[in-house]
């Protein structure tokens, strides 16, 4: 199980997404891989057509701080990230995150497809005030996970915020931030709808299990609507 992962999100000049996305599905995937990063997704935002959001996880947080240094010091990266940066506006919009329980952690395919598709990949955030967590994560391992696979969505994976200080400050990640994720895939827009209404329907949702939520919330809830690439593993 992945112990530390980032979920990076890019804001990319008008038109280069998908000339990020060539670039990465085509040179920056295997290079990594190689190196004990795992590429879980790679996403067009469905909502921002200037944003491109990725997911990569590592064993532990030394790894990490040794296979970044490889790779952004190595012969791969060094040939391609003049190209890949001309496409950026930012890309420090990145949450370090580990699996909110043992057993919360993405489980998804070791084969690597390699073709688009129309499914759909949400990220749902919740923002909690600092500190606080444990109570949160027990509740919604325990009763609104399985509510949410009986309704059409279960959760690939629940996270929430790594507080280890950043060991690769090359890249940097976002401090005073305390989330709690949740990572679904359907199977295209409608079936994800679909999953909304039965929501929005559930009793057991709307009056019992959102309120109890809500109280831990420090702001409103993010949702996140992903389309993945040719060579995403989530999708």
């Amino acid at each position: 199980m992945t112990e530390v992962l980032e979920l990076r999100q890019y804001t990319l000049r008008p038109g280069g997404r998908d000339v990020l996305i060539d670039l990465f599905d085509r040179e920056f995937v295997e290079p990594q891989e190689a190196l004990d990063i795992r590429l879980y997704g790679q996403f067009r935002d469905r909502d921002d057509e200037d944003r491109f959001v990725w997911i990569r996880g590592f064993p532990d947080m030394a790894t990490r701080g040794e296979a970044l240094a490889a790779f952004y010091g190595g012969p791969v990266w060094r040939e391609h990230r003049a190209a890949a940066n001309a496409t950026m506006i930012d890309s420090d919009d990145v949450l370090l995150l580990r699996p909110a329980t043992p057993d919360t952690g993405f489980d998804v395919p070791a084969s690597r497809p390699d073709a688009e598709s129309s499914s759909l990949v949400t990220v749902t955030l919740y923002h909690l005030p600092p500190g606080a967590g444990d109570e949160f994560t027990e509740l919604f391992v325990r009763e609104v996970r399985p509510l949410l696979a009986d309704l059409g969505a279960t959760p690939l994976a629940c996270l929430r915020t790594d507080p280890s200080e950043n060991n690769f400050p090359a890249l940097p990640v976002r401090t005073g931030e305390n989330v709690f994720a949740w990572v679904a895939a359907h199977a295209d827009q409608e079936a994800h709808l679909e999953h909304v209404r039965l929501l929005g329907r559930s009793t057991r949702w709307t009056h019992d299990l959102l309120p109890l939520l809500a109280k831990h919330f420090a702001r409103g809830p993010e949702q996140l609507h992903l389309g993945p690439t040719a060579r995403s593993r989530l999708r």
